[in-house]
């Protein structure tokens, strides 16, 4: 991905340092996060970028160009006692017109309306870095509603942890010794039936957003052990994207990275230039 420039990003921000887990849940030292974490965050421009992406996933949808036109009704004309509306022929019963049981839509949808928001290439990469920036506030994060005793976030834990957790129990154990597993019981317990009739559509339950998870491969044992976890979500370090980082475009989220994926993180967000 191209570099940015510090005359794009103007961030004055000291560097930060956050703990790093080893396999057992205990911290093994120190480690400075990527540059690409201090840069300003802009809750207008990451939702904005949000809105983007979530809408580029809809598909559009139009009604049917003959719905409530198929009859042969049409109006008595004037001097009937009755509305000219088109009428079905033999009775009085209303047909065709807008706003009559079984006429027509007045403005029905069509495919060719516009349903998704464009932003430049340039808003889409702050967007995102923005919304990277923002794991890395814990204030931010509690506001956004996350649970965790972890000292600072995002919480990182050595990539050993991808060949050395290959169940869900251990993977269990891990996240309660680093201080987030209390947010995946937050979101076990906010889980409800949806309202509606949606509940009868396949999407019956809604799960709160708990944490996301960025790791090297989303097939390795421990992103597998994890994805039960209810409102979590596992994503790799190239494709990770304002919708996992802000849900709902509200920024903030718990995270939990790999060594190997803040590396990955750091090579494709470059900022070129002398630190402010």
């Amino acid at each position: 991905m191209k570099e940015v420039g510090l005359g794009f990003l103007l961030y004055m921000s000291p560097p930060i340092t956050v703990p790093r887990y080893d396999v057992e849940g205990k911290e093994a030292g120190e480690v400075q996060l990527p540059d690409v974490f201090r840069v300003p965050i802009r809750r207008d421009l990451i939702h904005r970028v949000f809105m983007s992406e979530f809408t580029a996933s809809l598909q559009p949808k139009s009604r049917d160009p003959m719905a409530g036109k198929r009859t042969t009704a049409v109006s008595l004309g004037i001097h009937h006692g009755l509305a000219r509306v088109p009428r079905v022929k033999g009775s009085t019963r209303a047909r065709l017109a807008p706003f009559v049981r079984g006429g027509r839509r007045a403005f029905p949808l069509t495919v060719k309306e516009n349903i998704r928001e464009d932003v430049n290439r340039k808003e889409r990469l702050m967007g995102t870095m923005s919304a990277l920036a923002a794991t890395a506030v814990p204030e931010m994060v509690r506001d956004r509603g996350h649970v965790f005793e972890a000292k600072a976030t995002p919480v990182v834990i050595d990539s050993a942890v991808l060949e050395a957790v290959k169940r869900a129990s251990d993977a269990r154990g891990l996240l309660k010794k680093v201080g987030v597993y209390s947010d995946v019981e937050r979101a076990a317990e906010g889980t409800r039936v949806r309202a509606g009739k949606g509940k009868m559509r396949g999407r019956r339950y809604v799960t709160p957003v708990s944490v996301l998870f960025i790791v090297d491969d989303v097939d390795s044992p421990f992103a597998r052990a994890v994805r039960s976890f209810p409102g979590v979500d596992v994503v790799e370090p190239q494709l990770v994207s304002v919708l996992e980082l802000a849900p709902g475009g509200e920024p903030g989220r718990l995270t939990v990275i790999t060594s190997n994926s803040l590396e990955a993180l750091a090579q494709r967000f470059k900022v070129r230039g002398e630190q402010a």
